[in-house]
């Protein structure tokens, strides 16, 4: 009997040890913002000093890449890792190492609050800048340069992006999220398309609106699918959805889902969920996509039971649980506790003391919609991608010629090795094409012999 109690035991503490490791999982995202108003655009950046060798201004940002560990019971603080120090190419204000300080600053320029995704070696940001400040103070959106797209290497993230790339708001970049579909290893996304924008074509096709009383004022998100070489999107949904949404993920299995922002004016009960009158789970809300149709699936799965903020959040899959969904969501949607105890909006003059502004992570299972609160996170991290380490696919295939890094070689990449040439930047990865260890304009020569006769 005692031995049949011992083996019952030791399997109850193994079963209890495998749900613990299950459980641990290390999360890596693209940074996006944080919480503190004492910088300027909530973000935190140091001026280093002027690299006259690399007539540039080097800063230290804290945008970058990030990882934290969720254990089963605490989450650890969000780091940067790879880490970005000034000592390594700074001392005694004297710059000692040109190529980590011009690394280093580079991160200022991986701003991805329209989106980011990690796929063939490559990590894309897009940078949406409609907020452009004239000297008088005056505020201009910008059209005709609204995405600054940018590449980088993904796994020495090394900024690949020779000169700028800039895309008309018509391109319509922006996003509540993109990833890979692991079923036929394309890229896509919820894209936020703004009709006015559409061609006559689509915008006269009385079939296009899945609203019949939209115009060509309304925007809303469409699934598409992103070729990341020339960044354009091909619509898939016949017409737009006008939910908010502010995630989209993929799982091992090809099935796709989003999360739309949720508000209430209840009060959270004591499990920290909030609930409709009729006691069902209220907030932000899941839905599943076909990917083929680019429709919603009907269901009737819950709300996750937690507010969230009208804000770019991210989400992702392990491939070991299809069901399991990790999302990096707001605390609140904007309503607490006031000075005065009772439960109103609260102010946005006291985010930092409210929470009003803090971030959680969560996991929803897919197959209800509801989500369980893992852990807080403090000073507001937000990311604009987020997946698990190891899970991603981030060794770069070297592409001799691939001077652009996107895994194509054709005249785009000659301009580029011209480009940086003349005007310098960062070494292209792939840009010593008659393979003598340097990259001079015997190189382009060699990239044009090679795209003229297909051989080197």
């Amino acid at each position: 009997m005692r031995r049949f109690t011992t083996t019952i035991a030791l399997a109850l503490v193994a079963a209890i040890g495998m749900q613990v490791m299950a459980q641990s999982v290390t999360l890596r995202g693209i940074y996006q913002t944080s919480r503190d108003d004492d910088y300027p655009n909530g973000y935190y950046s140091e001026y280093v000093g002027w690299n006259y060798a690399l007539q540039k201004a080097i800063f230290l940002v804290q945008q970058g890449v990030y990882k934290m560990q969720w254990d089963g019971s605490t989450l650890s603080m969000p780091v940067k890792d790879p880490e970005v120090n000034k000592s390594d190419f700074y001392s005694n204000g004297q710059f000692t190492d040109n190529d980590k300080a011009l690394w280093a600053s580079n991160f200022n320029m991986m701003y991805a609050n329209s989106g980011a995704i990690v796929h063939n070696g490559i990590l894309t940001t897009i940078m949406s800048r409609t907020d452009m400040q004239n000297p008088d103070g005056t505020w201009v959106t910008n059209d005709t340069n609204r995405f600054a797209i940018r590449k980088w290497d993904a796994r020495t993230y090394d900024l690949l992006s020779v000169g700028d790339d800039y895309r008309p708001a018509w391109d319509c970049l922006e996003s509540a999220g993109m990833a890979v579909n692991p079923k036929d290893g394309k890229v896509y996304g919820l894209f936020h398309i703004t009709n006015k924008y559409l061609p006559d074509s689509i915008l006269n096709d009385p079939d296009f609106f899945a609203d019949e009383n939209a115009d060509s004022t309304d925007s809303g998100y469409a699934i598409c699918t992103i070729d990341l070489d020339k960044m354009q999107i091909s619509q898939i949904t016949p017409g737009l959805y006008y939910q908010n949404f502010v995630t989209f993920a993929i799982n091992s299995e090809g099935r796709a889902f989003a999360l739309t922002s949720g508000g209430t004016i209840a009060i959270p009960s004591a499990d920290g969920k909030v609930y409709d009158i009729d006691g069902k789970l209220t907030g932000a809300h899941l839905f599943e996509f076909d990917l083929q149709s680019g429709l919603m699936i009907e269901d009737h799965r819950s709300s996750t039971g937690y507010m969230s903020q009208v804000r770019r959040q991210a989400a992702c899959f392990s491939k070991n649980d299809p069901n399991k969904m990790y999302w990096i969501g707001y605390y609140n949607s904007g309503m607490g506790y006031d000075e005065n105890g009772n439960w109103n909006p609260l102010s946005d003059k006291n985010w930092i003391e409210t929470g009003k502004y803090d971030t959680s992570l969560y996991e929803v299972d897919v197959t209800t919609g509801e989500a369980t609160r893992l852990a807080n996170i403090d000073d507001r991290y937000m990311f604009a991608l987020m997946w698990v380490d190891g899970e991603q696919e981030p060794e770069t295939v070297a592409v001799r010629g691939d001077v652009d890094g996107n895994g194509n070689v054709n005249i785009d990449d000659v301009t580029a090795l011209i480009d940086y040439l003349l005007k310098g930047g960062n070494t292209p990865l792939n840009g010593d094409c008659d393979a003598s260890g340097n990259i001079t304009i015997d190189d382009v020569t060699s990239l044009i012999d090679y795209l003229l006769k297909g051989k080197w």
